[in-house]
């Protein structure tokens, strides 16, 4: 079965395709397919955000099933500056990672409360054309500084680390981020999903 994964993020590509690359499925790129129109993200939660990229890769795509995710995250301090916004917010979204995050951090050095979390939602349209929507939710606290290298288009994982962690997010082993994570969270219930 081919599945397109519907997102021009590298990062989130490469952690969809490490907990799904297992699978009996041929995952694809908008790129593989030649899609270059990019979604527009008008939605005001995670999940009409997820079903809208979802829908908008499905239908370029020619009706190949569909994964799309929505993912940002709630800083306690600063509660209604991010979140769905996340990657639009601050030096907003023409900014590069290193420019966000730099951002980012100086504006969290401002506040003593760093607990934060991070909350994906991932949409999945099948070959019927059914949507199904999956969400993961994780705990944490922004760091001081990055405290490892980070995949392109996810420079929060560099500095958010999981409650009961030591350590952050890009520099845990891959399966035990992809256990715990938001994303990996959804991504574990849209694999058992695929599995039924």
């Amino acid at each position: 079965m081919k599945v397109l994964i519907g997102t021009n993020n590298l990062g989130k590509h490469i952690e969809i395709s490490e907990v799904l690359g297992d699978l009996n499925v041929e995952l694809l790129t908008p790129t593989d397919l030649g899609i270059t129109l990019e979604p527009e993200e008008t939605g005001s939660t995670y999940a009409e955000n997820a079903l809208l990229k979802a829908k908008h890769f499905y239908e370029h795509g020619g009706a190949i099933p569909t994964i799309s995710d929505d993912s940002g995250i709630v800083i306690d301090a600063i509660a209604d500056e991010l979140g769905v916004y996340t990657r639009r917010w601050g030096a907003g979204a023409q900014a590069t990672d290193e420019e966000w995050i730099s951002y980012f951090l100086n504006r969290m050095r401002e506040e003593d409360n760093k607990k934060a979390r991070f909350v994906c939602n991932l949409a999945y349209i099948d070959s019927q054309g059914e949507h199904h929507l999956f969400e993961g939710i994780c705990e944490g606290i922004i760091t001081e500084e990055l405290e490892a290298e980070y995949l392109p288009g996810l420079p929060i994982s560099a500095c958010f680390k999981p409650d009961g962690f030591d350590k952050v997010y890009s520099a845990m082993a891959i399966d035990e981020k992809n256990a715990i994570s938001h994303r990996g969270r959804s991504l574990q219930f849209l694999r058992t999903h695929l599995l039924a």
